[in-house]
C-alpha cells in the first residue's frame, strides 16, 4: 500500500513517548502536502501534553497542509480531554485526506472522530497496518475493553528453564547486555512488581519511579537499598502497619486460600490508575500469574547454559500437568540476539 510506510513512520514516532504517555495511547502522526512531500511530524512526548496530531499540526503556518494528507495510527480524538478534539484542528486547517491505522477503542471516541471527519467532507482511509497499531498500543487496547491492567513478565533462564540451581544460585544467568535490556524495558511500563523473597534474596534497588512490593507478612527491612529511591506500594494482608519512609505507601489485600488474592490486587491497582506492570519475581508468583491467566506478555531472556538438576527452580512453578495438549501457550512475537543470550517475547 502506497501509505505503508509512512505509517511505519508513526509507529516509530509514537515509540518515542513510550513510558511517558501513560494512561494514554502511542501516537504517531506525519503530514503531507498535496504532492505527498512530508511537511510535518509530531508525536505524543507526554500525558497531559499536546496529542501527535495537534504537535504536527500546530508546527505549520503557511497553509502549506491545505489539500494534503494526515497520517496518524489512532484514530483521532474528538472529544475536550486534557487538550481539545485533534478533530477539529484537523477540519480547522483543510486536510484533504486522513489515513488512520485503527480505531480508538476508547468508548468517548471510538468511531466518532471518523465519522466528523466524512461529514467534513475529508476523505477517510482506515486499517492501514492495522494488526501493527494494535500490537503497538496493547496496553492501551487491554486498559480500554477489559479495564484492567496490563501484566508483562520478565524472567531470565537457562537453556532447560531454570531460573537458579536448588540452593538459590542465580547471579548471573545472562550478560550484563541482557541485564541492561531488563532495566530499559521496566521504563516502559508503569510500575515494576516483585516480593519479599526476591527482596530478601536478591536486596535489588530496582531503579524506577514506581515499585510494587507483595509482602503479605511485611518480612522486609526498610533500611534494605530497594527502599531507598522511588515511589513504593507496599501490598499486605496486614492490617497493622508499622512505620515507614515517606515513600512508602501500605496497600491492604484480602488473601484466598492462605495466598494474597491477586485478582483483587490487579483490579485495585487499576483502579490506582496503575495500568501496566512488569513483574520481576520468581517461580512462585509467575506461575500463580499463569494459572490465573493473567500474563499478557512474556520477556524471558536465555542464556546458553544448561543446569542438568532437576531440582533447579523454575521460572513458572505450581501447577502440575500431566497432558502436554494442556500447557499454557503463548505466541512468540519476536526473537532478539544479545549475543550471547536471546530475548524471547511472547504474548498470549
Amino acid at each position: 500500500m502506497i501509505y505503508d510506510k509512512y505509517m511505519q513512520k508513526c509507529f516509530r514516532l509514537a515509540e518515542k513517548g513510550r513510558g511517558f504517555v501513560s494512561p494514554n495511547p502511542l501516537v504517531g502522526c506525519i503530514v503531507l502536502d498535496k504532492d505527498n512531500n512530508i511537511i510535518s511530524k509530531g508525536y505524543h512526548h507526554k500525558y497531559g501534553e499536546n496529542h501527535a496530531e495537534r504537535e504536527a499540526l500546530l508546527k505549520l503556518k503557511n497553509g502549506e497542509e491545505n489539500g494534503g494528507t494526515l497520517i496518524v495510527n489512532l484514530e483521532p480524538c474528538s472529544h475536550f480531554g486534557k487538550t481539545p478534539p485533534c478533530v477539529d484542528l484537523i477540519i480547522e486547517r483543510k486536510l484533504k485526506r486522513v489515513i488512520i491505522a485503527m480505531q480508538d477503542v476508547n468508548p468517548i471516541v471510538a468511531g466518532n472522530g471518523i465519522k466528523k471527519l466524512k461529514n467534513a467532507g475529508i476523505e477517510v482511509v482506515e486499517h492501514v497496518l492495522e494488526k501493527e497499531a494494535k500490537s503497538l498500543n496493547e496496553v492501551f487496547i487491554k486498559n480500554m475493553v477489559n479495564k484492567t491492567v496490563f501484566i508483562a513478565v520478565k524472567t531470565a533462564v537457562t537453556l532447560d528453564g531454570k531460573i537458579s540451581t536448588s540452593n538459590g544460585s542465580s547471579m548471573w544467568i545472562t550478560s550484563s547486555k541482557a541485564r541492561d535490556k531488563g532495566k530499559l524495558l521496566r521504563k516502559y511500563y508503569d510500575a515494576v512488581l516483585t516480593t519479599s523473597s526476591t527482596v530478601l534474596a536478591d536486596n535489588p534497588k530496582f531503579d524506577c519511579k514506581t515499585k510494587i512490593l507483595i509482602d503479605r507478612t511485611l518480612k522486609c527491612d526498610f533500611s534494605m537499598q530497594y527502599f531507598k529511591t522511588g515511589n513504593i506500594f507496599v501490598v499486605t494482608s496486614k492490617s497493622d502497619y508499622p512505620k515507614c519512609p515517606k515513600n512508602v505507601t501500605f496497600v491492604y489485600c484480602p488473601e484466598k486460600s492462605g495466598k494474597l488474592d491477586l485478582l483483587y490486587l490487579f483490579e485495585k491497582l487499576y483502579r490506582m490508575n496503575i495500568m501496566s506492570v512488569f513483574v520481576e519475581a520468581g517461580g512462585t508468583l509467575n506461575g500463580e500469574l499463569l494459572k490465573l491467566g493473567l500474563i499478557d506478555k512474556i520477556y524471558m531472556f536465555q542464556a546458553p547454559k544448561i543446569l542438568g538438576d532437576n531440582n533447579g527452580k523454575s521460572a513458572f512453578e505450581g501447577n502440575s500437568i500431566n497432558d502436554i495438549n494442556k500447557s499454557f501457550n503463548f505466541e512468540i512475537e519476536s526473537i532478539e540476539n544479545l549475543s550471547p543470550d536471546i530475548l524471547l517475547t511472547l504474548k498470549k
